[in-house]
């Protein structure tokens, strides 16, 4: 009998635990200049095949007139980072001065 709550128990911390992380997962920081268009990454195949997940931060210079000039990365898997990259590089923020973005891309297999 007792074996049975113990599991039970169990059970239940897995589940509220993987709703948790879900909802984690979802969370994004709108800190900074206002996005007016973003580009979702492409995941990449091979990471596809490899079920590779993670996530990638990198810092976007953005110009002045909001066009995303460089985007440097800060950490990530490498296959994960050249798809952030590009994306990102694809991203137009709110007219101002010139500033640098801090973006973390979340990549779920």
């Amino acid at each position: 009998m007792r074996t049975r709550y113990v599991i039970l128990s169990a059970l239940i911390c897995f589940f509220f635990a993987g709703n948790l992380a879900v909802a984690q997962n979802q969370q994004t920081s709108n800190e900074g200049r206002k996005l007016v268009r973003k580009v979702e990454p492409r995941y990449p195949d091979i990471a596809r095949r490899m079920n590779l997940g993670g996530t990638v931060k990198v810092v976007a210079t953005v110009a002045s007139d909001g066009n995303v000039k460089k985007v440097e990365p800060l950490g990530g898997s490498p296959i994960l980072v050249e798809a952030a990259e590009s994306a990102v590089s694809q991203w137009k923020f709110a007219p101002g001065g010139e500033s640098k973005e801090t973006v973390e891309l979340r990549f779920n297999p």
